[in-house]
């Protein structure tokens, strides 16, 4: 429910900036509406990838629909860089020929559009953005946020000196402002697809930590992911001393524990042996 809301109310005022941007002939105000549009995009995007990763997992797919929300969050990353290469190349093209701005009414949009992030920024505050998803679309609308600062003070500078150049000046930095958090947003979406290794997650820390549990001597062929914001997943061999069964299962419990608690993983898959691997990551595999 709160996604929606602030999905229609950010799309109804990316409208109203176009229009404004158009009226007031101002770049910068034009590209806080693309960003705006953007915006829109990533809110949908999220609900969508909500719907979607609700769904069950089937035999085909075990883990479910959990990673599409990571491809959102990808796609939102790529169609911002998209919107700032697209606004540094109007900003350039007004440094060699400035058209007509009109301050006043840019200042006015501008001023609106400012409060309405407002709005949805405290929205998505309530969701929460430790899911990638919606931090891509808090980052989107932060962004935003900040563009709109620029814009109005553009629109002052221009309203009360005349001073054009501002505008495209301060298209610049908006565009570089998206670009930046579209950047970190595919780096970060990126590693997830790629199933490296967790920020802040240390894996030689794992198997020190496994090691310090009596019985357990080793653990190898260690491997770590996210399988979606929030979620991470382990898998390893453990190579403990030869013992009971039941001596085993308690050793495997507490061996779950640590790495709840002290890494965040909570699935973990582990393979108890009692032969060393002479790689400490990966088992080479024999016919």
């Amino acid at each position: 429910m709160t996604l929606t809301m602030a999905f229609c109310i950010t799309i109804a005022m990316a409208v109203i900036e176009t229009v404004g941007g158009i009226l007031s002939n101002s770049l910068a105000l034009l590209g806080d509406a693309g960003h705006m549009f953007m915006d829109s995009f990533a809110l949908g995007l999220s609900l969508f990838a909500f719907e979607v990763a609700q769904k069950p997992a089937t035999p085909s797919r075990t883990y479910g629909y959990r990673r599409a929300e990571i491809l959102a969050a990808l796609v939102n990353g790529i169609v911002l860089i998209l919107v700032a290469i697209y606004i540094f190349y109007e900003a350039y093209s007004r440094f060699i020929k400035m058209p007509e701005i009109r301050g006043s009414l840019m200042l006015i949009v501008a001023l609106v559009g400012f409060f309405v992030n407002l709005i949805v920024l405290s929205l998505l505050k309530k969701v929460g953005h430790d899911n990638l998803n919606i931090k891509g679309a808090f980052l989107h609308v932060l962004g935003d946020t900040m563009s709109s600062i620029g814009v109005i003070i553009a629109a002052l500078a221009i309203s009360f000196t005349g001073v054009k150049l501002v505008d495209p000046l301060m298209s610049l930095i908006i565009g570089g402002i998206i670009l930046r958090g579209a950047i970190g947003l595919v780096t970060e979406s990126g590693r997830v697809l790629l199933e490296a290794t967790p920020k802040g997650i240390n894996v030689i820390d794992i198997i020190n930590e496994t090691k310090k549990i009596e019985g357990v001597r080793d653990l190898h062929d260690l491997h770590v992911w996210t399988i979606t914001s929030g979620l991470h997943a382990m898998s390893g061999h453990l190579l403990i001393e030869d013992q009971m069964v039941s001596k085993a299962s308690e050793i495997l419990a507490k061996v779950s524990e640590i790495l709840r608690k002290k890494f965040g993983i909570a699935h973990v898959t582990i393979q108890v042996e009692c032969e060393k691997c002479e790689d400490p990551f990966i088992c080479k595999l024999e016919a």
